[in-house]
């Protein structure tokens, strides 16, 4: 090659090399500036310390992006205002025995096998919004027949901001021996539809259906310890899952760093659950002195549930119940409060949970005051209990600084009349308004 035809080559390349510099530099976006997170101080004219019952006049709560920067007397100069002055206020709540997929107006046995898993997820995130605006912030999903998970997908949606609804945490599908509270197959024999993987009839296979949940994303586990009232077929006074299974079950989930749920109405049910060591009894029914001093030994927690049955006697086989459903509801209700007594007498851990239509999310603070649970109790219930439960106390609960600004006010003291927690009248999640029936920032 001669030295012109070199020299040649040696400009075309450098020059080259600096187009492709250029163009990166062109290319290449520029940082944006990043804006500092909003803030905003709301004034309470009561704010109500939940771990203590004692409320503060004329506080201030500073809300910096979706946390809680201060808590104090005055607001900084400049910070726009959300007046209410008039409000007793306190932290968002959580209700932990949620069922969130599907029309829970619907109560006919047949329901999720009419209803397309698309559509009952449909139906879910309608359903988030009434649990929002009753000022549930954070809720804990109780199992759901669908095979598919819609549940997982709307906690995670929630997570991503795709939609909005309160903080959740979700256990997969309800694991059920065949035949028991939680086998969705009421069809005649010949007519059955495939078995579905909820289903354990032994240890084995209670592994199986335990490792299926944790595989596709459930935080906890639900297991029917005992038959219930809603299905036409199982019978709540008999214990369902064996001992054995559900302490298969509680060693594979918390292995997993899961927890466990168990539904448990009958007497021996619940005993063989707690035994087993599960982390909460939901219903507890028919817990006699045994059984409770069996929870409050292990630290068990109980979700009573206690006017989710109230209401299913009084609209009786009006929402599609089935008449046995409706025999079995009559039955168990006179059994329910000296359960409840029992567990109050044995100073057993509460948390808040509704088992019903997002729609009476608010009745069971009045079941629970009417059951002998103290009205500051029954808050506690739904907030630092109810946080404590589901794991996140670090994050919500209480209305402190670094926690998530999850807060909600009433007109009322609600120590003083607990009714008034069942017209919420404001409502914010992470910082943003979801609820403003008060006053508007000035």
């Amino acid at each position: 090659m001669n030295s012109f035809l070199l020299r040649l080559l040696v400009i075309f390349a450098v020059g080259a090399e600096s187009w492709v510099a250029a163009r990166a530099q062109q290319t290449v976006p520029t940082p944006e500036k990043t804006q500092p997170p909003m803030r905003v101080s709301i004034k309470a004219g009561k704010l109500l310390d939940v771990r203590t019952g004692q409320s503060a006049p004329n506080v201030f709560v500073v809300v910096e992006g979706d946390r809680i920067l201060s808590v104090g007397r005055s607001a900084p100069i400049g910070v726009p205002v959300i007046d209410l002055s008039g409000q007793t206020v306190l932290p968002g709540l959580i209700d932990v025995h949620a069922h969130v997929l599907g029309n829970l107006k619907d109560e006919s046995p047949t329901a999720y096998l009419r209803m397309s898993e698309p559509q009952a997820t449909l139906w879910g995130v309608r359903n988030l919004q009434i649990w929002l605006a009753h000022g549930f912030t954070g809720l804990r999903d109780a199992c759901e027949s669908a095979l598919a998970y819609g549940q997982l997908a709307l906690r995670d949606s929630i997570r991503l901001g795709l939609i909005r609804g309160p903080r959740m945490v979700s256990s997969g599908n309800c694991i059920s021996v065949t035949g028991g509270h939680g086998d969705d197959d009421v069809l005649a024999p010949d007519q059955s539809i495939p078995r579905r993987p909820n289903l354990a009839d032994s240890v084995d296979q209670i592994s199986m259906a335990v490792r299926r949940d944790i595989k596709y994303g459930a935080d906890w586990i639900k297991l029917m310890a005992t038959g219930g009232v809603a299905d036409p077929t199982s019978d709540y006074r008999v214990q369902e899952l064996s001992e054995e299974q559900m302490a298969r079950a509680v060693e594979v989930a918390h292995r997993a760093g899961k927890h466990v749920m168990a539904h448990a109405e009958g007497t021996e049910g619940i005993k063989a659950a707690v035994r087993a060591g599960v982390d909460s009894i939901e219903h507890g029914t028919m817990l006699d002195d045994e059984g409770a001093e069996l929870m409050a030994q292990h630290g068990t927690w109980l979700v009573p549930t206690l006017y989710a049955f109230q209401h299913f006697v009084e609209k009786g086989a009006s929402l599609g119940a089935d008449p046995k459903s409706v025999e079995k509801g009559n039955a168990i209700l006179p059994l329910q409060k000296a359960a409840f007594e029992r567990a109050l007498k044995n100073h057993l851990k509460i948390a808040y949970g509704v088992d019903e239509d997002p729609e009476f999310v608010s009745k069971e603070f009045g079941a629970l005051v009417r059951g002998g649970l103290s009205p500051l109790g029954t808050i506690q219930a739904a907030t630092i209990n109810a946080a404590e439960l589901i794991g996140m106390s670090k994050d919500v609960g209480t209305i402190e600084a670094g926690k998530f600004a999850d807060i909600v006010a009433v007109s009322a003291d609600p120590l003083a009349d607990i009714s008034v927690m069942e017209r919420v009248a404001f409502v914010m999640k992470g910082g943003e308004v979801i609820k403003n029936e008060v006053a508007r920032p000035r």
